[in-house]
């Protein structure tokens, strides 16, 4: 505290009570190709209906990528999805005789500038096809009455004239006619199923840019649907010179832009129905593994995006080596890959070959998890059974062992890895088969008569023989480091001294003894004195402290011997 140079009483405080937090170990990542959704953005959701609603439906371009989720949300429920593609095929759908573009997201749309203002698909891909965009001004086109409108009965105020704030101008008695209302339908039933359906509807919207409502939030049509639809997008300049122009409209109101006074803000009237078309971006499954890469730097600053587990969904090699990587780079997540479809379907030789070589593509990675393949499952969206990749599932079993135990408990076996939803294994290893593979690194997935499909097996990819070689371990390691460098950081700054080194001690020590309670580890000791922050170790500004700890380990091999004996033969000599 400040010299005081007069009597007084100073009152100061100091917060001594920092302790180890607890972190996040079930939040997941996934970047893969949906029909829907903002592109190269991270999205949580948590659960399939959210799935649903922000990626669409399943397909047959991408139901391995979208079941890899769903599985993973059937055990946890914080999953980060970025939607991948190749940015060069995504458009958005358009009106008809305007162009498609690429627009990612909602926040990119104001930033696009065309003339005349138009509507698009808020998202790229086919699935916007299904668009319809209908909008009714003051005036009545081509004799159409508003009640004659399919969507006329969805407004209760009827007829639009003008907003609120277009009475501010003078309204309709000073020729003022502002106000339209628009319907987002469903127009080829491919979005909910029934053609015609009413998605979303917005009514008296504004052309009056910064036009407000009486409560101060926007009516301007652009600001209003680019923050609040779900299906579509204004974009070009803020001039509405023709609403219309591009959509392919309906014979009946294809006449006159409905529009009027010099600075072509003001709308007199206008009935149309305008379809949107064009929208690309779909894929065959399995043939452009690595159009989901790029969606994957999303995660790899771990500042930005907090991730305990990164799912690869269906990968060839080289895109699991490069998923992989970005695990092995942040060093605060494990990344869990299986091999391809094609790999596992092969002859009983070229499984084991291929799941090998999968093995090598990812390398010497402790931060990786392989599995042995695919599972034959039912698609309740299609009516359709599908082969997915397990890895979602795996990655799921380690969410769904940390809510009911620790992460630094095994996923594997009868009482944590029991996998749901099997119908069958594409790869169902044999003993002679998991003694093969699992060596190698690569966990066997089995299907046992009675006992239902389990992960039967705990490495990481990891090649030399060391505690780090198992997930439990690897994972309780990851946990240590992030709390305790997360607690750590509140040191920086302050005197490498013997009381900031006690206080430092005094925060690890109970977290660590906590972990011990709950079985993580056998033992610790934590070094932060004189011993390890010498006076060079201090003039050059560092601070040093070793934790060292004797990680516990999973049973992975069970021996029992049962032994007779003589009936005169006496037990107390037999087990001494």
């Amino acid at each position: 505290m400040p010299f005081q140079l007069s009597p007084s009483v100073a009152v100061t405080e100091r917060d001594l009570t920092t302790i180890v937090p607890t972190i996040a170990t079930t939040n997941a990542g996934f970047a893969g190709l949906f029909q829907w959704g903002p592109v190269n953005k991270r999205i949580t959701v948590s659960n399939a209906q959210d799935l649903v609603a922000t990626f669409g439906l399943p397909s047959d371009s991408n139901y391995e990528y979208w079941f890899t989720a769903a599985n993973y949300l059937g055990y946890g429920n914080n999953l980060q999805i970025v939607r991948g593609g190749d940015t060069g095929v995504l458009k958005n759908s358009s009106p008809g005789s305007i162009a498609s573009l690429f627009i990612a997201d909602e926040d990119s749309a104001p930033t696009i500038t065309s003339a005349p203002a138009v509507f698009y698909a808020r998202y790229p891909g086919s699935l916007g096809d299904a668009l319809q965009v209908s909008f009714a001004g003051a005036a009545k086109l081509g004799g159409a009455t508003f009640g004659g409108w399919a969507f006329g009965n969805q407004f209760d105020s009827g007829q639009p004239s003008s907003t609120s704030y277009g009475d501010r101008f003078g309204g309709p008695s000073a020729g003022v006619y502002d106000a339209f209302h628009l319907i987002v339908s469903d127009r080829t039933g491919l979005i909910t199923g029934t053609t015609g359906t009413v998605l979303e509807k917005f009514e008296n919207l504004s052309v009056i840019p910064g036009a407000i409502s009486f409560d101060g939030s926007s009516v301007y049509y652009k600001t209003k649907i680019n923050t609040s639809s779900r299906y579509i997008v204004a974009v070009g300049s803020n001039s509405v010179t023709n609403l219309t122009a591009g959509f392919t409209a309906n014979s009946a109101y294809a006449t006159s832009n409905g529009y009027t006074s010099a600075a072509n803000v003001y709308q007199t009237g206008g009935l149309f129905v305008g379809n949107l078309v064009g929208g690309t971006g779909e894929y065959v499954v399995g043939s452009l593994y690595s159009s989901t890469t790029g969606a994957y730097s999303q995660f790899a600053d771990s500042d930005v995006s907090d991730v305990a587990l990164l799912l690869c969904g269906p990968a060839d090699g080289a895109t699991a080596a490069i998923i992989t990587e970005i695990a092995k780079a942040r060093k605060d997540c494990v990344a869990f890959v299986s091999p391809r479809i094609v790999d596992v379907t092969a002859t009983s030789d070229a499984k084991i070959t291929a799941v090998k070589a999968t093995r090598d593509a990812v390398g010497n990675n402790n931060y990786a998890f392989i599995d042995s393949g695919y599972k034959y499952m039912y698609d309740v969206y299609n009516d359709i059974y599908r082969w997915v990749p397990l890895n979602g599932d795996i990655a799921g079993l380690c969410a769904r062992t940390d809510a009911a135990q620790d992460p630094w408990y095994s996923p594997a076996g009868f009482n944590r890895g029991q996998i749901r939803n099997v119908v069958k294994l594409a790869f169902n290893p044999t003993q002679t088969q998991r003694d093969i593979i699992y060596p190698y690194g690569v966990n066997p997935v089995v299907t046992f008569a009675g006992e239902g499909t389990c992960l039967f097996g705990d490495r990481t990819a990891q090649t030399k023989s060391s505690a780090f070689d198992r997930i439990n371990v690897r994972r309780l390691f990851i946990v240590l480091e992030k709390a305790i460098a997360t607690a750590a950081k509140y040191s920086l700054f302050e005197f490498n001294d013997a009381f900031t080194r006690a206080q430092f001690k005094s925060m690890i020590e109970p977290f660590m003894r906590d972990v011990q309670a709950r079985r993580g580890i056998i033992d610790f000791k934590v070094v932060c004195s004189e011993a390890n922050n010498t006076a060079a170790v201090i003039d050059s500004n560092r601070f040093v402290a070793d934790i060292y700890i004797k990680p516990n380990r999973s049973i992975n091999y069970i021996q029992l011997n049962f032994i007779a004996t003589r009936s005169g033969v006496s037990f107390e000599e037999v087990g001494a």
